[in-house]
């Protein structure tokens, strides 16, 4: 297992595609910066179009940047050993339909430099991890869309990759079947393996990964634990027996951002402890409060706070 501290690290990385027949052109990523320590689920957030997998790509050999530098458990991301000691799941990724899933891993096998018994056993190691054990003779074109994504998993594992780059990795997979692959996730975490995890499934993102990364027409605009992203400032949702028309205009008079719906106002303040003002305020008028409950904000919430916020660059 490689030691290094970081296993991916990113330094001014910007892509531009040229335009076709003197086209305008596209900017995909500006002057990216990141780093991904060794053993931690990183995830990666964006919207469509955000250069996310423009960036995945260049980190595996698949682009040339315009600009900017990389390293890959300490290697040149341009230099084949960075790639010696990685697994890909790609994003609408295609098999051969005529192999049976076990076959078909046997085969990648071979070509990722296994000995055919040492394919063998990986491959049946996998398909029992990822649930498919019982699918090993069945050909893939008989495979629902979750299944494909179980069978690409165990893909991305067939080297003992110490860096597994998976895009969407849980698409078309049921509820039970995402539930199994962050268990996989995790346990490959456990091993001191290192997930760089691209995928719109905010929820997700939020319940594995330690870290994220937040990109936006091509700009890195946030990243740090995911701790960091929700809940930044705190929130809180109060209750009260009756609120009436006069006390609803005091509240928005003082704190014009508060939401009054019914019977409850919900707030977010700068620091814990103005929320004490507010309850003065509702006190001095007589107010009857029922509970004072704090607000998660989620992981979402957060991302499109944030992108809202991303003025778009000229």
């Amino acid at each position: 297992m490689n030691n290094t501290a970081s296993a991916i690290q990113v330094t001014g990385l910007s892509k531009t595609f040229r335009g076709v027949f003197g086209g305008r052109e596209v900017r995909a990523l500006d002057d990216v910066s990141l780093e991904v320590n060794t053993g931690e689920i990183f995830g990666l957030l964006g919207p469509n179009g955000a250069g996310k997998t423009t960036l995945v790509k260049i980190l595996l050999g698949a682009l040339h940047p315009s600009a900017g530098s990389g390293r890959i458990s300490g290697h040149d991301m341009a230099k084949a050993p960075a790639r010696a000691k990685v697994g890909f799941l790609p994003e609408n990724h295609r098999f051969p339909q005529y192999h049976t899933g076990g076959q078909m891993l046997v085969c990648y096998g071979g070509m990722a430099g296994l000995s055919q018994i040492e394919a063998k056993r990986r491959s049946d190691h996998l398909l029992a991890l990822v649930g498919m054990a019982q699918w090993r003779h069945t050909k893939i074109k008989k495979y629902s869309k979750g299944m494909m994504q179980r069978l690409g998993l165990a893909q991305a594992l067939l080297n003992d990759p110490e860096i597994v780059f998976l895009d969407e990795p849980t698409d078309g997979v049921d509820p039970i079947g995402r539930h199994e692959i962050r268990a996989i996730l995790l346990n490959l975490k456990k091993q001191g393996k290192t997930i760089f995890l691209n995928s719109h499934l905010l929820a997700e993102v939020e319940s594995v990964c330690d870290r994220v990364a937040i990109l936006d027409r091509g700009r890195l605009i946030k990243t740090g634990p995911v701790s960091g992203l929700i809940g930044t400032k705190p929130a809180y949702r109060i209750e009260l027996t009756a609120l009436t028309d006069d006390i609803a205009d005091k509240v928005k008079a003082k704190y014009p951002h508060a939401q009054i719906e019914q019977n409850a106002i919900a707030i977010s303040f700068h620091e814990a402890r103005d929320v004490n003002g507010l309850i003065d305020l509702l006190r001095g008028r007589n107010a009857e409060l029922l509970s004072v409950t704090p607000i998660k904000v989620s992981l979402e919430e957060s991302f499109m706070q944030l992108i809202r916020g991303n003025v778009p660059h000229d």
